[in-house]
């Protein structure tokens, strides 16, 4: 396991730590105040404490070297983490909308609600310092696992401050019928969430392109060595798998380049490649420049689209 790797478990088991607080802090709110909005935010917090478990199998995972049956590793496994945490996300949501639907048939007032309000204040605090650091730490390590994780705990805090506004609107006006409308709104917010973090499991899961940005600065290496070597590129392909990225490049260089000559110049277009996006791994076919079927292969999805006619030769 690399330091890297390392560093993102230590994440993970700070989001657990969190987990648990929250949910300490959070239930001894709704078991004070009986406030099913409590309740409800003590139970989205539960499910954080299990999605930061299933995260971190996840990088543990996504850590093994490719072997015999992996051959480009197990970097997917971050995306099975997201699916997961977007699948019990769902399964919060709706147990915390059949609740509320419960007491909002049958209303009833709440007991102590400034220190149930004290102690949700309290946890909200911890998931918002904790939220802020994985959702930095998932974006500059590309890990969707830091950021799912990180993002559902924003998310938790937003939600938490709804509820605590209803609490406060109960105390003081004494609607105690805002408490379980607030519980159903937050119900109505996680299955949003919910659907956010599988839709982007699915996506990725199929073999999602790298991002524009990211394709961009691929163009802008083929481009220079376009110039510099007179050689052009085709059916150029990304995906990505997790932190992992995939490039596939057909390299047409000229017919009389000696295969030694030809295999320097795309090790340097590899290591290009590699210098603007770290971890890249380059796959790359050579063809001769005057072949003309390269050409005629429109099939496949191109980031680059090849010239229409070969560029001008170079005498090596």
């Amino acid at each position: 396991m690399d330091a890297q790797q390392r560093t993102l478990i230590r994440y993970i088991l700070v989001a657990i730590g969190a987990a648990i607080v929250t949910i300490a802090l959070k239930t001894l709110a709704a078991v004070i105040t009986g406030s099913v909005g409590f309740l409800s935010d003590a139970l989205e917090s539960v499910v954080n404490l299990i999605a930061a478990l299933v995260a971190l199998w996840a990088l543990i995972v996504a850590a093994r070297k490719p072997d015999l049956e992996h051959h480009f590793g197990h970097g997917k496994a971050e995306y099975l983490s997201a699916a997961v945490e977007g699948l019990l996300i769902a399964a919060a949501a709706v147990a915390i909308i059949w609740t509320a639907l419960t007491r909002l048939a049958n209303p009833i007032p709440l007991d102590q609600p400034g220190l149930g309000l004290l102690l949700s204040t309290a946890a909200s605090a911890v998931n918002l310092v904790v939220g802020l650091a994985l959702v930095r730490a998932g974006r500059r390590h590309r890990s969707m696992t830091l950021t799912a994780d990180g993002k559902h705990l924003l998310t938790d805090v937003v939600t938490s401050v709804g509820v605590i506004i209803g609490i406060v609107l109960v105390a003081i006006l004494r609607w105690e019928i805002l408490d379980p409308i607030v519980a159903l709104l937050v119900g109505i917010n996680i299955v949003y969430t919910g659907y956010r973090l599988l839709r982007r499991s699915v996506v990725g899961l199929l073999d999602a392109a790298l991002p524009a940005e990211e394709a961009a600065q691929i163009d802008a290496v083929l481009d220079r060595y376009r110039n510099e070597q007179h050689i052009d590129f085709h059916a150029v392909q990304t995906r990505e798998a997790g932190r992992q990225r995939f490039i596939y490049i057909d390299i047409l260089v000229p017919d009389h380049w000696t295969v030694s000559y030809a295999h320097s110049v795309t090790e340097e277009v590899k290591s290009a490649i590699a210098a603007v996006l770290p971890g890249a791994t380059t796959f790359a076919h050579i063809e001769p420049i005057d072949d003309p079927s390269p050409y005629g292969n429109q099939d496949l999805h191109l980031l680059v689209p090849p010239r229409q006619q070969p560029p001008p030769d170079t005498p090596r």
